[in-house]
């Protein structure tokens, strides 16, 4: 029809004026000063509190396995926590555990500063990257401190490809949720890739580790993964976990045609943890990379 003109596609950001800008732009960066701060506290304290704690608990879960005894046992192997991934971790471990924690230490915490920088190359260090990372500092320090796998997971999302997906979700399952990205682009062949890739790894553990996959998707590990102190809104009650899921996928679908979609749908996937610890927000700079785009800094 004559006279009408097809909005463009995407979101219409409001216009601030530059004093407001400037004003804000300060704010941020003060912000992130304080963020650095606290990581720098981070660091400090975990690495005379607890340090390479999940490290130690990813070495003892494959030591688990090379002794017969069931993964997801809390008793069957000394170890300072609970595995509560599913199997694939644990079955990478399983060669590592043969040698001294001292050896695979050192070569896992180079892994995950390696995983951290590509990281950042695909993001690009422009501003806005480098103000999250003020503001992520804490979680970033903490997951480092003790070996946390969330760098792993965090470069998968930023790479943002069905098969890194399939990774990271044999990680720690909820990255399945960006998912939603390809949904509500109605890009069914990312889709099918991502459930090849499933598929594959789970027949890959069913195959390499058949008791412990089993358990694994009994839930047998569910109930202690709860017996922490989650920064979830399922730690306040599930309803309000329920709404908050419903409400950032809905957004997530909705933002997924526009240049924000990647951004939020990496958003709904840690923000979706039902036990969400905070070293685990160091995955949201995954939301400033995303599929086929590698940003130069």
């Amino acid at each position: 029809m004559r006279g009408v003109t097809t909005p463009p596609r995407g979101l219409a950001l409001p216009t601030l004026s530059p004093p407001t800008r400037r004003a804000l732009r300060i704010i941020l960066i003060v912000s992130a000063g304080v963020g650095v701060i606290l990581g720098i506290q981070t660091l400090a304290l975990h690495a005379t509190m607890d340090p390479l704690n999940d490290l130690r608990v990813y070495y003892d879960a494959g030591a688990r396995l090379n002794a017969g005894q069931p993964l997801y046992a809390t008793g069957a192997i000394d170890s300072v926590g609970l595995y509560l991934y599913p199997p694939l971790l644990a079955i990478v471990f399983r060669p590592l555990a043969r040698l001294p924690f001292e050896v695979v230490a050192v070569g896992w915490q180079l892994m995950i500063l390696a995983a951290l920088g590509l990281t950042l190359r695909r993001t690009g260090l422009k501003e806005p990257v480098l103000i999250a990372l003020g503001w992520l500092a804490l979680p970033i320090a903490w997951a480092l401190v003790i070996g946390q796998a969330e760098p792993l997971l965090t470069l998968m999302l930023a790479i943002g490809s069905p098969i890194t997906v399939a990774i990271a979700t044999n990680l720690k399952v909820f990255p399945i949720l960006v998912a939603v990205y390809w949904v509500g682009r109605r890009d069914w062949r990312s889709l099918w890739r991502l459930v090849a890739a499933l598929a594959m790894l789970l027949a890959v553990q069913l195959v390499l580790e058949p008791a412990a996959t089993l358990d694994w998707l009994r839930l047998t590990w569910l109930r202690p993964a709860f017996d922490v102190r989650s920064i979830s809104p399922f730690a306040i009650h599930p309803i309000l976990w329920v709404v908050t899921v419903i409400g950032l996928a809905a957004i997530s679908f909705r933002l997924a045609p526009t240049r924000f979609g990647w951004a939020a749908a990496v958003c709904l996937a840690v923000l979706a943890y039902p036990r969400l610890l905070v070293y685990q927000l160091m995955t949201l700079l995954a939301a400033f990379a995303g599929p086929g785009e590698e940003r130069p800094a």
